[in-house]
């Protein structure tokens, strides 16, 4: 009986060793904010694609009227990260990546081809999203101030963790001319993501990957190509998602369209990829047959 209980004994050692074995890191600024970091985005493995999906609406919002709403919208962006190292700034990693986001019928579900626009009664075609790259810049355990890493806007309670990141946009407008701080047309838009998870599934070190729920609003100028020409008004999108474990667990209506028409994201960039940033505004105006200049924004 008592080599029996030690066996029981010697078993709930190794329970509790193992519990704290795969607590991993600590969650300080340096090295165990840039692993948080590295995991929340995509994975601790090189060239790993990893692939985030989200749902949801877009919706107008003119002065003296109700909002109307326009589009369902669903979107995916597939990534990968690389290890990379600096002398001053020690450890880092950097991110690629291309996104998709479909405007779909606000009854139906289904992507649209065309729409009819409300306010000017024109037919239009609808011009998906399709910005490849979307690469971040690089991120190391000291940061360019020569501080230990920390993401500033990080916070836990409990078990639970997230992330609150607010990124105003004011910038040149491609489709704009050279005097736009003269005469207006700036762009301006607000992009806004809540991400949240587990603490013990994030720190857990034997996951290269941390499970993460998404949302994401944004409220920006009417798309180009509604042709709105100036009109007073402003949409805004309202969606959720979350990092899939797999390509695979994207629903299947989207990964046909991929597959007919959108073939090459169905994985990420290279990670040594150095070309400049796609935009929603810059894609449209190469579809009009324009150049981007280098001087143009990427975000």
């Amino acid at each position: 009986m008592k080599f029996k209980i030690s066996l029981i004994s010697s078993f709930a050692v190794l329970a509790l060793l193992h519990v704290d074995l795969a607590s991993g890191f600590e969650l300080t600024p340096g090295a165990g904010h840039l692993k948080a970091q590295r995991k929340i985005i995509c994975s601790t493995v090189d060239d790993k694609p990893i692939v985030y999906w989200w749902y949801g609406r877009m919706y107008s919002r003119v002065q003296g009227e109700k909002d109307r709403l326009l589009f369902r919208v669903e979107g995916m962006n597939i990534r990968a990260c690389t290890s990379i190292e600096d002398s001053e700034r020690g450890n880092g990693f950097r991110m690629v990546s291309r996104e998709l986001l479909f405007y779909q019928d606000p009854k139906t579900g289904e992507i649209m081809d065309e729409w009819e626009n409300p306010w000017t009664g024109e037919t239009l075609q609808v011009l998906h999203v399709a910005n490849d790259p979307v690469n971040w810049g690089n991120f190391y355990e000291i940061d360019s101030n020569g501080n230990p890493f920390e993401m500033r806007s990080f916070n836990t309670h409990q078990d639970d963790w997230w992330d609150t990141t607010t990124i105003p946009l004011f910038y040149k407008n491609p489709l704009g001319g050279d005097f736009q701080e003269y005469v207006g047309g700036t762009y301006h838009a607000t992009e806004m993501f809540n991400t949240t998870g587990s603490i013990k599934d994030l720190t857990d070190d034997y996951k290269d990957t941390a499970k993460v729920g998404i949302g994401w609003e944004r409220i920006s100028y009417w798309l180009p190509w509604m042709k709105m020409n100036g009109k007073n008004g402003i949409v805004y999108f309202h969606t959720f998602g979350k990092k899939l474990d797999d390509y695979n667990d994207l629903p299947q209506s989207m990964k046909d369209v991929i597959k007919n028409e959108y073939p090459k994201y169905d994985s990420p960039p290279p990670t040594t990829d150095q070309r400049r940033n796609e935009t929603s505004w810059t894609y449209f105006k190469k579809m009009l047959g324009g150049t981007v200049s280098e001087n143009e924004p990427g975000h």
